[in-house]
């Protein structure tokens, strides 16, 4: 196989969600391990819509996921490469001009479901003369433009669905150019993806229809289709579909959030395939994992509760190294000491400011049990404390009250760090040393 050149083409008009983010990763890291091109395009045609602070906003979540593109176009920025397209369409007779108003359009719709027909476009168009075209714009009514589909079956080979047909006899002639000259979706994704050598086209099966309207239009223009695969959708967890306009998941929120990238990556690509879904910190690896035919056809829920799982769980393997710097603008940098005993506590890195807190101090100690506390202070080794000093310590109290179990190790947690809960205290007690020990132990905030 040529190296693959693929394409993710969001609308500028909103945050992208993760439904979305399961698009771009599945382009973004198939042409990784295939050495390929990754190409961001903006669908911005729509000029009234489309903002630049969303269109930063998506080059910020891609590279906040790690599949920063490797080229970025706008398609408003070319708008004589669809200009030509369309000449050439009209000049083969398969771009023509329409006149009806959507009211007619309706009227006509209704009228050919009553009568037990589908309710497709009868291209009444066509059989207009050159002086109907003319009485009509002399009215002051202006075309839009529709694409002449051949009424066949179009047949493709899908990496995830396999063969897949779709009869265009049952569809209407897509309108391709709006009354006011601007283009709908399909005629520039289709020039776009010829000019830019798009080798695959990966998207969510919400556009099988679309490929085989957009097979005929690339073979109008002379060109080969790209590979397809159609990927199954992301619903919510409540088994909502997933709208940008909404901000359901948006990726924006969950890095807000203090999620993981390489959590919400794992998830996303993995969910709904026949890979079990584990946290992957790597994406290379994750890459190599991704197999079309083995990708589910039913739509995949996106669980929440599950992500934090995720998240958790790869927090807890990540090493010092991986979150020394974010460590640090926590000003919860407190060595590798530090992470290896609380990151097993953690569901979030910015959780460990507030570990710090209890390492660092002060800290209101909560003491209900005094006497015990105080026979346990007085047994406080000296220093210097290391992992085996809280053994040791504990074993000396029990001896000396005949204490044992939770009633011995819940007293002391709660008195050191005010907190009945937390990482093991035989990790954490020489990182809080013995001055503040002695203090908490005795009351005091420390």
């Amino acid at each position: 196989m040529s190296k693959p050149i693929v394409r993710f083409a969001p609308s500028p008009t909103g945050h992208i969600h993760i439904g979305n983010t399961r698009v771009a990763l599945l382009n973004a890291l198939f042409a990784r391990r295939e050495g390929g091109t990754f190409i961001l395009r903006f669908d911005d045609t729509d000029l009234a819509r489309s903002k630049q602070e969303y269109a930063d906003s998506i080059e910020a979540d891609l590279a906040w996921l790690g599949i920063p593109p490797n080229v970025v176009v706008r398609q408003s920025e070319r708008f004589e490469l669809y200009d030509d397209a369309a000449e050439r369409l009209k000049g083969i007779g398969r771009l023509y001009p329409c006149y009806e108003t959507p009211e007619e359009l309706e009227f006509r719709r209704k009228r050919q479901l009553a009568r037990g027909l589908p309710p497709i476009y009868d291209r009444a168009a066509l059989k207009l003369t050159a002086e109907d075209r003319a009485r009509l714009e002399a009215e002051g009514r202006r075309p839009h433009w529709r694409f002449r589909l051949d009424h066949r079956t179009v047949e493709w080979d899908d990496l995830v669905r396999g063969h897949a047909h779709v009869d265009c006899g049952s569809l209407s002639d897509p309108v391709l150019v709006r009354e006011d000259g601007t283009y709908l979706y399909t005629l520039p994704s289709v020039v776009d993806d010829i000019a830019l050598g798009i080798t695959h086209v990966i998207r969510g099966e919400d556009h099988v229809t679309n490929t085989a309207v957009q097979i005929q239009i690339f073979e109008a223009l002379g060109a080969k289709a790209p590979v397809f695969a159609h990927h199954s959708l992301l619903i919510t967890a409540s088994g909502e579909g997933l709208s940008k306009r909404l901000g359901h998941l948006s990726v924006k929120g969950l890095r807000e959030a203090g999620l993981e990238p390489q959590a919400v990556a794992s998830l996303a690509v993995l969910v709904g395939s026949a890979e079990a879904v584990r946290p992957m910190a790597d994406l290379d690896e994750l890459a190599r994992l991704i197999d079309f035919s083995h990708i589910s056809r039913a739509p995949a829920k996106f669980d929440e509760h599950e992500l934090e799982q995720l998240n958790a769980r790869l927090i807890h393997e990540m090493p010092y190294e991986a979150v020394r710097e974010r460590l640090a603008a926590l000003d919860a940098d407190g060595g590798e000491a530090f992470w290896n005993a609380i990151r097993g506590n953690l569901s979030k890195v910015v959780e460990a400011a507030e570990w710090w807190v209890v390492v660092r101090g002060p800290i209101v100690p909560l003491i209900t049990e005094r006497a015990f506390v105080e026979q346990a202070r007085n047994l406080l080794p000296p220093e210097p404390w290391d992992g085996r000093t809280w053994k040791a310590w504990t074993e000396a109290v029990k001896e000396a009250t005949g204490v044992k179990g939770k009633a011995l190790f819940l007293p002391l947690r709660m008195a050191l760090t005010g907190l009945d809960h937390g990482p093991e205290l035989g990790a954490l007690l020489p990182l809080i040393g013995r001055e503040k020990a002695w203090a908490r132990l005795s009351g005091e905030a420390a």
